[in-house]
């Protein structure tokens, strides 16, 4: 196991693990854990005990062309949750640069010896005040075939508003249900499935503010969770198979506020506005 410690402010706020050490099963993955606030209070949960595939933060993905890059039971139209031995793996191949406040990294998204995706994978971590810092996340993901290649979800698969994959955040759970919000709409029900600038996830003692950092991050719906488990991820394949051409790439960049106590509309949307200025 591999990993890089990121720090804001002189202090370790998270962890990045490049070559985990983990069951086929979870579709294995780079990821970020334990992420923490400046005063330590922990913002991530890793394989817990509802969902063992949740890990903390990554770039997961439960359908690349057929392969499942989520892990755990893949959505078969008319069937549902079935146990498949189709779990890909992605592998670390190097890291580009490297420092305290982040990395850029290259990634094989792979099957066996098939080689579905290309990746290049930037993260940053960078102070906004006393108590509070930006995740930076952006993701590149390149078909190096030469056909097209399909994302979809298991809602393109027939499973109604379940249009997860892409950029996940799985924070930890608490007795009392998380707080979800965005600019006009609060409540799982209310934001789950749409598409907004920025979003807010509050739980004990922390905010996440969750924003998309390009025009089409921006369109990308919200997948929220909060009655069954806490947890934010931004949608590449809501309602319909997202192609990524034979040579082309899909690009995305999220970034997040992470923030001591919480905090409401007024000053979450105030924070989603410092971490997009000056981005697509």
């Amino acid at each position: 196991m591999t990993a890089t410690a990121l720090r804001v402010a002189g202090r370790t706020v998270g962890r990045y693990v490049h070559r985990p050490d983990l069951p086929g099963r979870l579709s294995p993955r780079p990821y970020l854990h334990p992420l923490t606030t400046l005063a330590g209070v922990p913002v991530t949960e890793f394989m817990p005990g509802d969902h063992l595939h949740h890990l903390g933060v990554s770039v997961a993905v439960p359908d690349v062309g057929g392969r499942n890059f989520w892990g755990g039971r893949t959505y078969v139209r008319d069937r549902g949750p079935t146990e498949l031995d189709d779990h890909g793996v992605q592998e670390h191949l190097g890291l580009l640069r490297g420092g305290p406040d982040g990395f850029t990294e290259e990634l094989s998204w792979r099957f066996g010896d098939l080689e579905l995706l290309r990746e290049r994978r930037t993260v940053t971590a960078r102070a906004l005040g006393p108590d509070r810092w930006a995740l930076d996340v952006t993701f590149a993901l390149a078909n190096p075939g030469d056909r097209e290649l399909t994302i979809g979800s298991p809602a393109t698969n027939g499973r109604p508003g379940a249009g997860y994959g892409g950029f996940f955040w799985r924070a930890p759970a608490e007795p009392e249900r998380a707080r979800v919000f965005t600019a006009d709409a609060e409540g799982e029900e209310a934001v789950h499935g749409r598409a907004a600038d920025w979003l807010a996830l509050s739980g004990e003692g922390w905010t996440l503010v969750f924003a998309g950092a390009t025009g089409a991050s921006r369109r990308d719906p919200w997948f929220v969770r909060t009655a069954e488990y806490p947890g934010v991820g931004s949608s590449l394949a809501w309602a319909r198979r997202l192609p990524v051409p034979a040579g082309g790439t899909v690009t995305r960049r999220i970034a997040t506020a992470v923030a001591d106590g919480r905090l409401g509309p007024a000053e979450a949307g105030a924070l989603a506005r410092r971490l997009v200025e000056g981005s697509g």
